[in-house]
């Protein structure tokens, strides 16, 4: 789910691509926040690359 945060889709786009509502993923970005102790969308895909959990450079015709 980080890694389409990353790529800059919002939770409503990110819940059609996953079959779920967008409410879902927010709290799901949540649960994600607190592991990784961030407060924000920005702070936590930052630390999930720094981690290696995300990939730095998304692959070729991701988003869309």
């Amino acid at each position: 789910m980080l890694g389409l945060v990353a790529l800059g889709l919002t939770a409503d786009a990110i819940g059609r691509r996953l079959g779920i509502s967008g409410r879902t993923v927010h709290k799901h970005l949540e649960h994600a926040y607190g592991k990784l102790g961030c407060a924000d969308r920005l702070s936590a895909v930052l630390r999930a690359r720094e981690l290696g959990l995300v990939a730095v450079d998304p692959p070729a015709g991701a988003v869309g």
